[in-house]
Formats: C-alpha cells, sequence, structure tokens
C-alpha cells in the first residue's frame, strides 16, 4: 500500500500544536526567551525576573531609571518579539 499524503515531521508536530491549541503558549515562550536577543545584553543583566501569561510579558528591572526608558519603547520591544516569533503573540509588557 502506498501512501500519497505523506507528511513531514515538522508538519505533523504543527498540526498537532495548532490541534491541541499550545501554539501560541510556545510562541509565547519562544518571545521571552529572545527577549536578551531584542533589548541587549546591557538591559538583560539588568532584568531580574521575567515570565510571561496569555500574551503580557511581566519583567521586573532592578532600575528605575531603566524602567522608565523601557516604557517608552515598550511597543517597539513588543513588534521586535513579535517579528522574531513570527506571529502577533506578545500584546503587552509589564515593567516591575
Amino acid at each position: 500500500m502506498k501512501r500519497t499524503n505523506a507528511k513531514s515531521i515538522a508538519e505533523i508536530i504543527g498540526d498537532f500544536m495548532q490541534q491541541e491549541d499550545i501554539e501560541t503558549a510556545v510562541l509565547e515562550h519562544k518571545a521571552l526567551h529572545l527577549w536578551g536577543q531584542v533589548v541587549g545584553p546591557g538591559v538583560n543583566r539588568m532584568t531580574t525576573e521575567r515570565y510571561v501569561d496569555d500574551g503580557v510579558i511581566t519583567v521586573k528591572i532592578s532600575s528605575a531609571a531603566l524602567r522608565n526608558d523601557l516604557m517608552l519603547t515598550r511597543s517597539s520591544i513588543i513588534e521586535q518579539l513579535n517579528n522574531l516569533v513570527g506571529k502577533p503573540v506578545i500584546k503587552e509588557i509589564i515593567f516591575r
């Protein structure tokens, strides 16, 4: 018996992730992992804690001045993160 609709492993995993609705969660965590690449090593060193929940990244910054600067560039950071993951999964960033 010959199969005519063969799929690659990547397609099978992608279909499974969409079917189980976990694709968004995986992309959110990928965006969180890319945080240091987007903001740079200096800002990343000042980041003491970060997590993502339902499209909202919460980041604890140890410097108040840096926190204020990041608030001004928040929309740019969100755009860069979403571009890197390929879908608009990050909606907001909260700085604490």
